[in-house]
Order: C-alpha cells, then structure tokens, then sequence
C-alpha cells in the first residue's frame, strides 16, 4: 500500500483531499505545518494557526488517520519572510504564497513527508497533474490547470520542479468547488462549510502595511499626480534594428521625475505601495481615482495616475533574467534566438493572455499581444501550453 502525507491546513480543500485517498486505498497521514509563531513581528492579534490546527486534527480523527503538527516556523521566517522584507525594502512586491510553495509545502515539509516514508505528498490545490511516458519508459510531469476555472491554482504552483512534481499528488484537481463542499459535508467532516482563508500563506490575517511597517520603518515622501499626457515611449517600431531590440525598448521601466507632475499629497514610505494599487493613498479632490503607476523606493516618491486607463499603468512586454527563469518542463525550454507562442499570466486568477516568449542570452522576454496593467517587478509571470503550466519567471 502507497503511503501519502497530506498537507492537512483545517480547511475545506485538504480535508477532503485526505478523504479521496483513503477512499483509493492509500496508507494516508495528516500532516499540519506550523509557519508562523514570531512575536517580534506580531501578525493579528487573532492566532488563527491555532483554530486550523484543531479543526485538522478533527478532520483526521474523522478520518482515522494519524495526525501531527510540525513547526516549519523557522524556516518560514528565513525563506518567506525576510525574503519579503528585502524585496519590498527594494522596492519590488513579491509573491509569498507561490514561494510558500516552492520553498515549504514542497521542499522543507516534503522532505519531512519523505522521511516519514511517504511515497507522495498531496495538498487541497485546484491544479491537475499528468504523465507522459517516453520511448525509453522515462516519464515527465505536467502541471495542468484545474478543473474548476474559478479556482485554478496551478499558478501558485509555477515554480515546482520535475522531481517534486513526481511526488505529488492533486485529490481535488478534477472537482469543482461546490462538490468538494458537498463530499466534506455529506462526511461530516467539520471544514465543509469553513471560508477559504485570506491573507499570507499560512499566516493568516494581516494587513501589509501594518506588518512591513514592524521591519521596515517610516518615512515620510511625497506623492506626484503624472498627467496621462506624459509618455514614456516615443519610438516608432521601424526604427529598431531587431526583435530583440524593440522588446528591450517595450520592456523598459517607465522612470518619472518630479518635474513630470504636481506633488498631490504625502505617503509614510514608498516601500509599502506597489504599483496599480489604489487603497492608502488618502488623496481626494481628483475627477477620477488615483492609481500608483510607480514607488522611487530611492528618492521616496510615489508616482500615481488617474483613472485605470493612464498609460503609465501599462506595459506591453516584460523580462525575465536567467537567474529568475524556471522551466518546469525543461524538456521545452528555448534556447537563445528561439520563440515561443504561449499563454501567460502576470497575477493570480487574471485570464490567460497570449503572448510571445523571446529568448537571448541572459534572460527570456515575455512580449503580450495587448498591453497589460500593473506589470510589477517581483511579482511572478507564468506561461502555459493549451492547459499545461510549462515555465514561470520573476518579473524583474
């Protein structure tokens, strides 16, 4: 008999991912990671790994599975949360939950699951796994999107690695929500009709300020209101001398000065906007809302627009360095001078737009067929094939 670890996490998703593999005949443990008990970085005054930890161990005694907590919280903090800080001291906005996943779900508690003799580990994401088998009885894994368009989660999952896509399993892939909700409430299971969460991967409830604002210290600048008169790009396309020179222009950051617009009002640290957000700015008096189109984190200066449509909040192409370049099919990963037609996606749960991969040397270039808002540096851009998730870069 197969042995699996699930990622037990007190909801809906994981309980009844648990329930399908002992209903397949799987040898199941339940497993709860601990990530955050840092009080020198206090995240809500709420402790909600404590109600989710319960409503696991419920879940697996429903079950009747073994369960256990394991406290990942160090190495939460060194992997996930100081690497936040950094990026957001930098001025870029990362994405925790998809290194939540690379670097604890499946790294640090695989590893965990492994020594516990597990064959696989298996978690509540709404994303597909498939295997092609090769002439030479070699296989490689896909990683496919959910079956449920509205909770497709293979994007958070755009930085696993072939080995740890060979010991994963997705219970749930092929159910849409409201029939995971039905099989855990016709088992009685205690999470059937638990919200989802909200906030960090497996810190709970925070607001974003409010956490950086504990590392990253205030201080006080200036927000500027840029006339969508004001352009970043003049160059007409038959002027370059190459593909690789026109996407070069196109991927460019826009850089304003204050000398581009009117000081509007004042912010308590560039480091804590990110672009196309709307919410904290606290200024009025505008036609239309005002949007941050970028943060100097240099000179400590918010640049905003009004309205969604200021040209300053798109970009048609974006870069991704070599560094930052991960395959998860290396098998159809470019070479230099190589393209490749793709679908992509810049966030979460934004449709799939199409979109043409450039590779030179030193990095790959991701160039929309329309331009695209809040193209943020830090965040992660993901490309599919048809339904299949094949390579994801940090958009630097």
């Amino acid at each position: 008999m197969k042995k699996v670890v699930v990622g037990l996490s007190g909801g809906v998703d994981s309980s009844v991912a648990a329930y399908l593999l002992k209903e397949q005949g799987y040898e199941v443990i339940g497993l709860f990671m601990k990530n955050w008990h840092d009080d020198s970085v206090t995240i809500s005054d709420e402790c909600p790994w404590l109600e989710d930890s319960n409503d696991a161990m419920i879940v697996a005694e429903k079950l009747g599975i073994p369960f256990q907590t394991v406290d990942l919280s160090v190495e939460y903090k060194e992997r996930i949360v100081d690497y936040m800080f950094n990026e957001y001291e930098r001025g870029r906005t990362p994405n925790p939950d998809v290194l939540c996943n690379r670097e604890i779900k499946f790294d640090v508690f695989m590893k965990i699951a492994l020594q516990l003799g597990a064959d696989y580990v298996a978690t509540g994401h709404y994303c597909r796994k498939g295997t092609i088998v090769n002439e030479d009885g070699s296989e490689i894994y896909q990683l496919l999107g959910g079956k449920d368009g509205n909770k497709d989660q293979s994007y958070f999952l755009c930085q696993l690695s072939q080995e740890q896509l060979s010991k994963t399993l997705f219970p749930i892939g092929e159910l849409l929500k409201p029939e995971v909700r039905k099989i855990a409430s016709e088992n009685e299971l205690i999470t059937a009709d638990k919200k989802d969460s909200q906030g960090l991967c497996f810190i709970g409830k925070v607001r974003l300020p409010d956490f950086l604002q504990q590392k990253l210290k205030p201080k006080k600048g200036v927000i500027v209101e840029v006339p969508s008169t004001i352009s970043q790009y003049s160059k007409i396309e038959t002027e370059f001398l190459n593909r690789a020179e026109e996407l070069a222009y196109y991927a460019k950051k826009p850089v304003y000065h204050l000398t581009d617009g009117k000081v509007v009002g004042n912010h308590q640290g560039a480091h804590y906007f990110t672009k196309g957000q709307r919410k904290g700015l606290d200024v009025g008096g505008t036609k239309e809302p005002l949007f941050v189109i970028d943060t100097d984190v240099d000179e400590n200066v918010i640049y905003t627009g009004q309205g969604k449509s200021h040209p300053g909040l798109y970009r048609r192409t974006l870069f991704v360095t070599d560094e930052e370049l991960h395959w998860v099919r290396p098998d159809l990963a470019i070479k230099n001078d190589e393209s490749l037609s793709v679908m992509a996606r810049i966030r979460y749960r934004q449709e799939l737009q199409k979109a043409t991969l450039y590779k030179i040397k030193g990095g790959i270039y991701v160039d929309f067929e329309e331009k695209q808002s809040a193209i943020t540096e830090g965040q992660f851009v993901a490309w599919y094939i048809k339904e299949e998730l094949v390579g994801s870069g940090v958009i630097s």
